[in-house]
């Protein structure tokens, strides 16, 4: 299973998603492979927010190698699974599908229920690591 995690800059809440996935999925002896990426391109090539690093840090993920990129439509046929932090994130994934097939792979990560971004609030990062962990345990309960 390839998953890729998409979020809008691809600093904060993307990056948590793609470390504590790769984590649970090592955990649980999934093969499966994750990776991030931003609808915006404002990162590209930086490394994740310092502050998504501690949050991930402080529960034993290191996500400190990852680089920022942007989604691209060749990423339809790369992932099987495409989770978005956002109904914003959702339209613009959305808005570049190129088919049924590819809006078939797109869904939001928790559901209905936006991943809220913790970028102008550094009290958010723990509470949106706890959201996302759940909403990745959430997932390999589905795909495993």
């Amino acid at each position: 299973m390839k998953i890729l995690m998409v979020c809008l800059g691809n600093i904060c809440r993307s990056p948590l998603a793609e470390g504590i996935m790769q984590h649970l999925a090592d955990k649980a002896g999934l093969n499966w492979q994750v990776d991030s990426a931003g609808t915006g391109d404002w990162h590209i090539g930086q490394v994740p927010d310092r502050r998504s690093v501690k949050a991930a840090r402080d529960q034993g993920i290191d996500i400190s190698k990852q680089v920022c990129r942007l989604f691209r439509t060749e990423d339809f046929d790369g992932f099987n699974l495409i989770l978005v932090m956002d109904k914003s994130n959702l339209s613009n994934v959305l808005a570049m599908a190129r088919n049924d097939g590819d809006r078939r792979k797109v869904k939001m990560l928790l559901g209905d229920k936006a991943v809220p971004d913790p970028y102008y609030d550094d009290a958010q990062f723990a509470p949106v690591f706890k959201l996302i962990e759940e909403g990745c345990k959430e997932i390999i309960k589905q795909y495993a």
